[in-house]
């Protein structure tokens, strides 16, 4: 928890490249106080000297396709002085290592179409582009 801080400037990083999303500190350290809290998500951090360089997180839900639990990546993000070192890899590793003693059967994400330094790096992660695209409710309240 005493990290949010930190987090939420990292956030403020990501979503200033990331169209679909706007900076709102309320909302960023609520949620992350949320998902730290989950007994069933989870927030990873890289850092230097106690300095939080680097996020990523894992939601879990469950899937009809799949018969259980899948985890879905999100705000995965490295501080731009220290991109290229291989934390993201070091991020997503952790992801994996901690998906996987959960049982959860598959992992996905979500990526900006536009952002290809990120696109690339899922790629040569391993990950592959599917046949799905991702909707969102216009004006979700007025449902």
């Amino acid at each position: 928890m005493a990290d949010i801080p930190q987090l939420v400037t990292l956030l403020e990083e990501l979503f200033s490249l990331e169209n679909d999303f706007q900076v709102d500190q309320e909302k960023q350290v609520t949620g992350l106080a949320l998902l730290i809290a989950s007994q069933k998500d989870a927030v990873f951090v890289a850092d230097v000297t106690n300095t939080v360089i680097g996020m990523c997180s894992v939601q879990t839900l469950i899937s009809t396709a799949e018969g259980g639990a899948v985890g879905i990546v999100e705000d995965l993000i490295v501080s731009h002085s220290y991109r290229k070192q291989g934390v993201a890899s070091s991020l997503l590793a952790e992801v994996f290592n901690w998906s996987e003693h959960q049982g959860l059967k598959r992992l996905q994400l979500l990526a900006d179409q536009n952002n290809s330094f990120a696109l690339n790096f899922y790629k040569k992660q391993g990950w592959r582009f599917t046949q799905l695209i991702c909707l969102r409710a216009a004006d979700y309240n007025s449902l």
